[in-house]
């Protein structure tokens, strides 16, 4: 006769474990398809110390073959994926890495507000054989209404900002650890450049070849050269000066007036004033076809036509 060994049942009503067990009795619930085990003596009669799940579907992960697992669970130990392949998972708490991260894919996704990165070194492009070419657009990319980018730019062999670079207060641009410039001041080892055009240039010392003179300039490192190339050499182009000259220029020029040396300086004078300065008399006022001589002395040869001669008084010397 063949023997049945049967266990204890729930067709219907409640998932979850049977209120009590047997020591070593055995229980399934068909609401929930879970096997329960009574483990250990605890009571009166032989009622188990505990009652555990050992088995049932949708109770554990199976050994093989796929399966759907829902609800929240809870790992106390390591969980081991080394050599399994997971299609995609979402973590909705806290997720921690201890070792090695790899990331295998055409495009990574960070989703956060701030990204922290205790490792003072990023890399970029980290390849098998890195290049410049390789390189070449390679940078950080932020976006915007444009895209404000920072990139490697391998034709110009520079790295290249898309937008305005502007620094902090008190802090300035540097090669190699020299100054080159800040907000108010051109580093001192700037010594040559290519300008072709600046603003006004309110101050500081020329010491510089000598301007041209198409350029504005003297084209001489001294007064005497500079007065040549200008054309103004003393003597030659320009008179010397002089006090005298100044002098006359100074004077106040008047109707009828003559400019006449006095001893001392030059001064304007009316005709009668002049004529007394420069020791003329009133012959010198008489129309040349009505003279009268009332007085003197004549000598030499003199030609007298069309006069009328009042009175003539000649000296003929001894005899």
């Amino acid at each position: 006769m063949a023997n049945t060994v049967r266990i204890k049942r729930r067709s219907s009503g409640s998932a979850g474990a049977p209120s009590s067990l047997a020591n070593a009795e055995l229980a399934f619930n068909e609401v929930d398809d879970i096997l329960y085990y009574g483990k250990g003596t605890g009571g009166a009669g032989g009622t188990a110390t505990t009652i555990e799940t050992i088995g049932g579907k949708g109770a554990f992960v199976t050994l093989t073959g796929e399966q759907t697992i829902s609800g929240k669970k809870i790992y106390s130990g390591p969980v081991d994926f080394s050599g399994a392949t997971v299609s995609g998972f979402t973590v909705n708490g806290n997720f921690s890495v201890v070792g090695n991260l790899t990331v295998s894919g055409t495009t990574t996704f960070v989703n956060s507000t701030t990204v922290e990165i205790k490792d003072k070194n990023l890399e970029l492009g980290k390849v098998d054989s890195p290049s410049d070419a390789g390189a070449d657009g390679g940078g950080i990319t932020l976006l915007g209404s444009t895209n404000k980018t920072f990139t490697w730019v391998d034709s110009t062999d520079a790295w290249t900002s898309s937008e305005h670079l502007s620094l902090a207060s008190g802090k300035e641009y540097k090669i190699n650890g020299t100054s080159v410039l800040s907000s108010t001041t051109l580093g001192s080892s700037i010594v040559s450049s290519s300008l072709t055009t600046v603003g006004t240039i309110s101050g500081g010392t020329w010491q510089g070849a000598a301007i041209g003179v198409a350029y504005g300039g003297t084209g001489a490192a001294n007064a005497a050269d500079a007065r040549v190339n200008l054309d103004l050499e003393i003597g030659v182009d320009v008179q010397a000066y002089s006090a005298a000259l100044t002098a006359i220029g100074g004077l106040t020029p008047g109707d009828g007036g003559f400019i006449v040396g006095n001893g001392s300086a030059f001064v304007i004078e009316s005709g009668s004033t002049a004529r007394t300065s420069l020791g003329l008399g009133t012959i010198a006022t008489q129309d040349a076809n009505n003279v009268a001589i009332t007085g003197g002395l004549i000598s030499a040869t003199t030609t007298i036509s069309g006069a009328t001669i009042d009175a003539v008084t000649i000296d003929c010397g001894e005899f």
